[in-house]
């Protein structure tokens, strides 16, 4: 990835966010995130919607099991994603372009030959991680099949990921979210034609899958070398040197992203006895809480820029604004898609023909577990403040304390009770526990550092 002479239309690499409104920069940044991740899990959704129309409640369970494992996977690509948007935001915010572009460079390499070795790893225990979620029967076979096509193209998704986080990190709110748009758009066209017209069924989900992820890792690459000239040509010496930094910042971050699939993975556990129809709502449930929620997700991840060029810059009265803004947008957010999927209930249990428990199930997250991302949203905006701010760790510890700590323990009391409605609903009461605890620590270690830095603000003349 040589960086020779920058063309023309090259913008200067500038940290964006230290002046300015700090909501209007959630608000844009995370806009623009969430319409392109939003718009994956639209497409994510539809391959769903499309498996579904098969009329095959296996089919929908096997699906199911399948994303559950892509998910961790993947969640190490975006662990990774959190040290280089973290260490190339704090380097353009300190004004330091060539240290940004060694870590933008060194953040591609890493991300890229770590999922090599979990792709073949992963691929080849795929029946083994079937067995540990609890999957069985037919179930298994079709999840094993779906995951035999996808688990093999985990680089090229962690690089796509990565070129948008770094997208983002340079404040090209627009590119960053066009990554994700247009390879959303590749499987939105491909789904339906390779699924039900071509009659690949579940292959065909995964084909289209593989596809638009190449989409992305082009496109993300190119931008990054075309229009900001954020890469350089890697050496030995530069991976040695930014090796340290960036896995001190890497390691926690793959923890925390790893805790939302694990805290699934415990919460089929916790399904599994109440048959296929409920884990087939539950997968439903889950597919559907990443599109209703994609702002919430898209903030988690542009507010990590925010906070990383203004902490860079030592201005740490707007990281408290940044901080504050992010969680009224994130509640003003929640509500709004509450309302939504209660009135969606009924036409999404006809829509994915779920029966018996699994209409419990759906009309359980629906009413109530969605509602609980007021917290989880907390959660996110906390953890992006624990990475930027030098406390990695304490954003993987807040991610587990949710989903392996309280979340099996909460669903499988709850469903003795409730059945799979139950354990749904322990499900978005460990996010309720975690999002508050989490909230009031982020909150704490924000005031103690603007108390160390004196205040961290500047004169209103400066900016």
């Amino acid at each position: 990835m040589p960086s020779q002479q920058p063309p023309r239309s090259k913008a200067p690499l500038q940290a964006k966010f230290v002046t300015g409104s700090t909501m209007r920069h959630v608000v844009i940044m995370t806009a623009s995130g969430s319409i392109g991740l939003s718009f994956m899990f639209l497409v994510d959704f539809l391959a769903l919607f499309w498996v579904g129309q098969l009329d095959d409640t296996i089919l929908l369970a096997g699906m199911g099991y399948a994303a559950m494992i892509t998910f961790l996977m993947i969640s190490v690509a975006l662990g990774m994603m959190i040290a280089g948007v973290a260490l190339v935001s704090r380097s353009l915010g300190a004004g330091q372009e060539e240290q940004a572009q060694n870590f933008a460079t060194a953040s591609l390499i890493y991300t890229f030959a770590v999922q090599l070795v979990l792709s073949i790893v992963s691929v080849n225990f795929r029946h083994d991680l079937l067995r540990l979620a609890g999957a069985e029967g037919q179930a298994a076979e079709v999840a094993a099949h779906v995951l035999s096509i996808t688990l093999l193209s985990l680089p090229i998704i962690a690089f796509g990921v990565n070129c948008a986080g770094l997208l983002r990190a340079a404040g090209d709110a627009w590119r960053s979210m066009m990554v994700t748009l247009l390879a959303g758009l590749v499987v939105l066209v491909l789904d339906p034609f390779l699924i039900i017209y071509a009659g690949w069924g579940v292959t065909g989900a995964a084909a289209s899958l593989v596809i638009s992820r190449v989409v992305m890792a082009v496109l993300g690459l190119y931008w990054l070398v075309r229009f900001h000239g954020l890469l350089t040509r890697p050496s030995l010496t530069m991976l040695r040197q930014t090796a340290r930094p960036y896995f001190a910042i890497a390691l926690p971050g793959i923890a925390t992203q790893s805790s939302p699939p694990a805290g699934q993975w415990m919460l089929t556990l916790a399904m599994a006895p109440f048959g296929p129809e409920a884990v087939a709502a539950m997968a439903v449930s889950m597919r559907l809480m990443m599109l209703v929620f994609g702002g919430v997700y898209g903030l988690s991840g542009a507010i990590g820029g925010i906070i990383g060029q203004n902490f860079g810059a030592r201005r740490m009265d707007r990281v408290r604004r940044a901080y504050l803004d992010s969680l009224i947008f994130a509640t003003v957010y929640t509500l709004a898609a509450w309302i939504l999927l209660i009135l969606l209930t009924e036409p999404l249990i006809r829509a994915f023909n779920l029966t018996g428990e699994g209409v419990a199930v759906m009309r359980s997250f629906t009413y109530w577990v969605s509602l609980s991302f007021l917290l989880n949203g907390v959660l996110f905006v906390a953890g992006a403040a624990f990475n930027n701010l030098g406390k990695p760790i304490w954003a993987a510890i807040a991610g587990w304390v949710r989903d392996l700590v309280l979340v099996y323990p909460f669903a499988w009391v709850m469903g003795m009770y409730l059945g799979g409605a139950g354990a749904m609903l322990g499900y978005g009461l460990a996010a309720v526990v975690a999002g508050t605890a989490a909230g009031v620590v982020a909150w704490r270690l924000i005031g103690r550092l603007q108390a160390d830095m004196g205040g961290g603000a500047v004169p209103a003349q400066a900016e």
